[in-house]
C-alpha cells in the first residue's frame, strides 16, 4: 500500500465541473476543516497523482490521503463522507462488494465531461476555501 506524508488531503481534477462541485459539497460540510485539496493539475497534485498511479493528463478517480494511506475511487468517496459531519452513516456502504462500488464510481468517471461538463481552465476557489488548497 502507497503512502504519503501529508495527511486528509483531496485530489480532484481541477477542471472537472462535478469534481469542482464535489470540493465545495466537502468545503460546506467539513466544519473541523479537517481535509485540504490539490487540483491535479497543479505540481503538487501530479505528483501525488503519479504517486499513487493516476494518469495526471487523463485521471479516472480522485483520491484521499487519510491515516497516511491513499483511497481511490468509491474507497476514497466514502472515506471522506464517513468523516463529515452528519454523514457517518455512509460507513455501512463499504458493506457493498467493492467491484460494485467501483464499476458505478468508474461509468460516472468516464462521463463526467460528458454529463457535466468541463471548465476551461482549473477551478479557482474562494479566498476561504484557497487556504485549503496544496498547489
Amino acid at each position: 500500500m502507497t503512502t504519503w506524508p501529508d495527511d486528509d488531503v483531496i485530489l480532484y481534477d481541477g477542471v472537472c465541473i462535478f469534481c469542482s462541485r464535489w470540493v465545495r459539497f466537502v468545503v460546506a460540510r467539513d466544519t473541523a476543516r479537517r481535509f485540504r485539496f490539490t487540483p491535479i493539475q497543479s505540481d503538487y497534485g501530479a505528483r501525488l497523482a503519479k504517486t499513487f498511479g493516476i494518469d495526471p493528463d487523463d485521471p479516472d478517480t480522485n483520491a484521499v490521503v487519510h491515516g497516511g494511506i491513499a483511497y481511490l475511487k468509491s474507497d476514497a468517496a466514502l472515506t471522506v463522507l464517513s468523516h463529515l459531519p452528519g454523514w457517518s452513516w455512509t460507513r455501512t456502504l463499504f458493506a457493498v462488494p467493492k467491484p460494485l462500488r467501483d464499476a458505478v464510481y468508474s461509468l460516472i468517471a468516464r462521463n463526467r465531461y460528458k454529463i457535466f461538463g468541463k471548465y476551461e481552465t482549473c477551478f479557482v476557489p474562494d479566498a476561504d476555501m484557497r487556504a485549503r488548497v496544496l498547489e
